[in-house]
């Protein structure tokens, strides 16, 4: 019965499965394939049947890699759960789980094998993921999210640990994009007061009006509307810890007021003029050289010692360059999986040109550098020409051949300036940075292409 029903519907049941299926003859001539191998490899039949296997690129298998050599599935017979890739039409490669088992006539002689390939991509995707949070977990796990294993940073680390547990205030320094607000976070849940409230403020943002009812709270009649029972963030940080990014911005006047509250270790709370107690810990982090600002009359040497107790200095990304690969890595991994962008390594010219980099931006820049080469990347690899136009300098310098667009200029620049607000939904300060031009030259672009912006780009 089973016999009449092979006999009757096999080449049915062959063309509706679902793995790749392909005979091949001990000579290595594709004889058959069926429709689900067409789909996986995105060869039509008949640019298979008739053909070398060869043309597929199998990574394991000993005629390809030796040629006129026996396939070696011949001599043993069969291959159970090989996995290897094959190259697709378009030069693509998928990863697959080969099974296969050689076929004999009624004499015994071997006259073909049958190949079932079973598509691994998805899987190969979902290790993919697995791993990048499994590194994303270690990295939490080695030190709160930053990332770093030179030196430098391992003694930063330590001192971070140390003075987490400290109720003494720390003041954190670094150039901007350094990762101080991750320094500052990181001090916070390591801390004795990892429980209570994280209040940040930036004193660079604000103007002093604002800088100054946000840390001491409206008092009435301040101005109409004004809401005088917003809690201060002083008092909102009570029983945690207050940061207090690039407090070298901060005026000399809310210096002053600062301290004085630090001193008395109270604020007035401003809807009732009551004095509320304060139990905080200051962090505090600048960019500036606060002893020269001190010198100069624009900071008070009395704040400078009374936020300053422990200084964490935080490296730049000149004098960490061991850590630029891990960092790629970490960096590549994320936005791979933020964008759906299946882009998973960097080409070792690429990698140069970021060692030799002077990085004025820190690890921010590096960040910006690898969302902007996704926008530009086709494939799975992010070469050198993919890089921001200011590192065409680089390019020169290490003699390596800047590859140009098969696009014209015009398309080029279209085609940039699509994508980068596709990766970007729409937000034209972040496509800008992402192309690395002014928002007024972005502006130009879209009235010279006509392109509407809508949170929805069209091609």
């Amino acid at each position: 019965m089973l016999e009449q029903i092979f006999a009757t519907n096999g080449h049915k049941i062959i063309e509706t499965m679902t793995d790749g299926l392909m005979l091949v003859n001990p000579s290595g001539k594709i004889l058959y394939v069926n429709n689900a191998l067409e789909e996986l490899l995105r060869y039509k039949k008949s640019e298979l049947i008739g053909k070398s296997c060869d043309i597929l690129g199998c990574d394991i298998c000993a005629r390809t890699k030796r040629r006129g050599r026996a396939c070696t599935l011949f001599t043993k017979g069969e291959e159970k759960n090989q996995r290897c890739t094959f190259r697709r039409k378009d030069g693509t490669v998928v990863t697959v789980l080969k099974n296969a088992t050689t076929l004999r006539d009624e004499t015994d002689t071997l006259v073909a094998a049958v190949e079932n390939l079973t598509d691994l991509s998805s899987v190969e995707e979902k290790d993919r993921v697995i791993t990048h949070l499994k590194r994303h977990i270690a990295y939490e796990e080695g030190f709160q999210g930053l990332i770093g294993n030179s030196e430098v940073m391992r003694k930063m680390f330590d001192l971070t640990r140390s003075a987490a547990h400290s109720d003494a205030p720390v003041i954190i320094y670094g150039e901007s994009g350094t990762g101080k607000k991750l320094v500052a976070s990181a001090l916070h849940r390591l801390g004795t007061r990892r429980e209570g409230p994280f209040v940040q403020v930036n004193c660079a943002s604000l103007s002093e009006e604002q800088l100054e009812r946000e840390l001491f709270g409206q008092t009435k009649g301040g101005f109409t509307g004004a809401d005088s029972s917003a809690v201060s963030r002083l008092e909102a940080a009570n029983g945690g810890d207050l940061f207090l990014d690039e407090i070298g911005d901060m005026p000399p006047a809310l210096q002053l007021k600062l301290l004085r509250v630090l001193q008395e270790r109270e604020i007035e709370n401003a809807a009732d003029n009551r004095p509320v107690p304060l139990l905080l810990r200051m962090i505090s982090s600048t960019n500036k050289n606060l002893p020269k600002l001190i010198k100069e009359g624009r900071f008070r040497e009395d704040l400078y010692y009374r936020i300053g107790v422990i200084p964490i200095n935080l490296p730049p990304l000149s004098e960490r360059k061991d850590d630029i690969p891990a960092l790629v890595e970490f960096f590549i991994n994320s936005t791979s999986i933020k964008t759906g962008k299946k882009i998973n390594r960097i080409s070792k010219q690429a990698l140069e040109i970021f060692h030799q980099y002077s990085w004025p931006g820190n690890v921010r820049e590096l960040i910006n550098a690898i969302d902007y080469a996704f926008v530009l990347c086709p494939g799975d690899e992010i070469l050198a020409e993919h890089l921001p136009p200011h590192f065409a300098a680089q390019l020169k310098i290490l003699n390596i051949p800047v590859v140009k667009s098969q696009l014209n200029k015009t398309d080029d620049e279209r085609q940039r300036l699509v994508k980068a607000l596709k990766a970007t939904n729409g937000n034209k300060s972040e496509a800008a940075r992402l192309m690395g031009i002014s928002r007024v030259t972005l502006w130009k672009y879209l009235k010279k292409y006509q392109i509407e912006v809508n949170r929805k780009i069209q091609e």
